[in-house]
């Protein structure tokens, strides 16, 4: 079992703190098995097993506790009097008005709540309103490289050629059998699709939603609209408007399938408030569906780094500057990094596209051009990095004062 650190930190540094820990998450990326690991932690620290409380909601045999009258005596009757109790709701999103149990356990002495979900929208509406300024939103994605490494193990390449072609869900990762793995992983597709987006959101128009889901798999990396992809679908013979297509993105993300990246005029200091680039929480689950034909290696990278800036807790967006585009701008602390992605520059005239945007801006910061070539090159201080070095940190980054050194460390 992979110890996912990050996330168990933060965990830890918020124990008993009066602040409600919302583990928030794809399907299947690994949210209960964090709070079985954080209910072990909590052993080790010499809390008794009567001090914690657990509900996971996806077992048939708590469906009496969906009433959240039910749920909230259940808990009531197992707290342990002048002790802190620790409460664990797991996808407590099935519970209609569960945000109800929260906040009245919230404001009882002596417990600590944890809850998890596979929703977005369990943070929005009567909850955020209630809990304002009262929770912490741990954002949980499936395994990085790094992980995924320790887990496996082995010889490096090997391991990123699976990586690369399988993703990270942490249970797929330990499938070696292909047939096997590619049924998990659909099965995690289809309890999503049907779950997460088709019966919150009422769609009736399945085949539709996947044609969406296949169109945003096959254009990860690359800027697209609503407009652009009904107007798309409908020359294809699925005819549809921008608004459903916009409905259907709004309930992908909010399942957490794809996270946006808006762009930012680098040098008119400002957000553009139109076409975005989406990438997927899982590069599997492209493979699943459009197999390798249409891999585009640059782009599956790009999604790759995206993912990665995230989990460093960064603040991610496409940069524009003048009439050039920069593949990420990964902002933390009032500091900021510039990367373009790119599966090789060892060409002279790929090597003279990408770090052109890069020469464009003017500040100090870092800049980086992240790739599969092995050799370094650089060029006016921007250097070039691989990619998986990059991943495992062999090679890491120093936002402050802009500096650049041989071994540098990442401000997490």
């Amino acid at each position: 079992m992979v110890q996912r650190k990050q996330y168990m930190e933060k965990l830890k540094k918020t124990k008993d703190m009066k602040i409600i820990k919302v583990v928030t998450g794809v399907r299947r990326c690994g949210k209960s098995t964090l709070l079985l690991m954080f209910r072990d932690y909590l052993r080790d620290c010499g809390v008794e097993d009567n001090q914690m409380i657990s509900v996971n909601f996806e077992d048939i045999s708590n469906e009496p506790l969906l009433d959240y009258r039910m749920l909230h005596e259940y808990v009531t009757e197992r707290l342990v009097p002048g002790k802190m109790t620790y409460v664990f709701l797991d996808e407590v999103q099935n519970v209609p008005q569960f945000q109800k149990t929260v906040d009245s356990l919230f404001i009882r002495d002596n417990v600590d709540l944890y809850i998890t979900g596979s929703n977005a929208q369990m943070l929005s509406g009567e909850l955020s309103t209630l809990l304002s300024g009262r929770y912490i939103e741990i954002s949980l994605l499936p395994l990085s490289f790094a992980e995924y490494y320790e887990l496996v193990g082995g010889d490096r390449r090997d391991a990123w050629s699976c990586y690369y072609r399988n993703g990270g869900f942490p249970y797929a990762a330990a499938i070696e059998d292909e047939d096997i793995r590619r049924d998990y992983l659909m099965g995690i597709y289809n309890t999503v699709l049907l779950k997460d987006i088709v019966a919150r959101k009422r769609i009736s128009d399945i085949p539709l939603l996947e044609s969406v889901i296949k169109f945003l798999f096959d254009n990860v990396g690359n800027i697209v609209s609503s407009k652009k992809i009904a107007d798309s679908l409908t020359s294809y013979g699925r005819k549809t408007t921008s608004v459903t297509v916009e409905n259907y993105i709004e309930a992908l993300s909010e399942a957490f399938v794809f996270y946006k990246a808006g762009r930012y005029d680098i040098k008119g200091k400002q957000h553009l408030k139109s076409l975005e680039k989406y990438y997927l929480v899982d590069v599997g689950l492209r493979r699943l569906l459009l197999g390798d034909k249409n891999a585009d290696i640059g782009h599956i990278l790009e999604n790759i780094v995206y993912l990665e800036l995230l989990r460093r807790g960064c603040t991610v967006n496409i940069g524009k500057v003048e009439d050039k585009e920069i593949d990420f701008i990964a902002a933390s602390g009032g500091d900021k990094i510039y990367y373009q992605v790119a599966a090789s520059v060892l060409d002279p005239a790929t090597f003279a596209r990408e770090i052109a945007p890069l020469k464009k801006v003017t500040n100090h910061y870092p800049k980086f051009i992240l790739s599969m070539d092995e050799l370094p090159m650089g060029e006016d201080g921007i250097k070039q990095v691989n990619i998986v070095d990059f991943l495992l940190e062999t090679v890491n980054v120093n936002y402050h004062a802009g500096v650049v050194h041989g071994e540098h460390t990442v401000s997490r």
